[in-house]
């Protein structure tokens, strides 16, 4: 019997991605870093900012994700997520750049507690990428 399972993440703009030769996923939840393998029970959370890993029979992929909410039921995985960006892709100005504007961001004097956690994790994904 086969050990995969689908995934599909979506963005704003289209349908980012969809693999159904899946056998491993890794977010990072909220609660922490969680792997999903096929029969994992449901499961709703909302992603924080960091790296998405995907091990399928047609290669490992990882990508940056700030935000979203990952959906597990039925061996489908649904990530919705308003950015994404394949670390394949990503070049050292991107990463930079993404850099600069999350330490903006967690240096605002007027930041609110939630923003503020939020920011310094971007902070430290992005530092761990260069």
């Amino acid at each position: 019997m086969s050990e995969e399972f689908k995934v599909e993440i979506v963005n704003p703009e289209k349908s980012f991605l969809m693999k159904d030769d899946v056998s491993e996923v890794v977010v990072p939840a909220f609660e922490g870093e969680m792997g999903i393998l096929k029969d994992h029970i449901s499961i709703i959370s909302f992603l924080k900012p960091g790296i998405i890993k995907i091990l399928s029979k047609s290669g490992d992929e990882n990508y940056y994700v700030e935000d979203g909410i990952v959906e597990f039921k039925n061996n489908n995985l649904s990530i919705l997520t308003s950015t994404i960006f394949n670390l394949a892709d990503m070049d050292k100005s991107k990463q930079q750049y993404l850099l600069k504007q999350a330490e903006e961001e967690a240096n605002k004097i007027n930041i609110n507690d939630q923003s503020k956690y939020l920011a310094d994790q971007k902070v430290e994904v992005l530092k761990t990428l260069n």
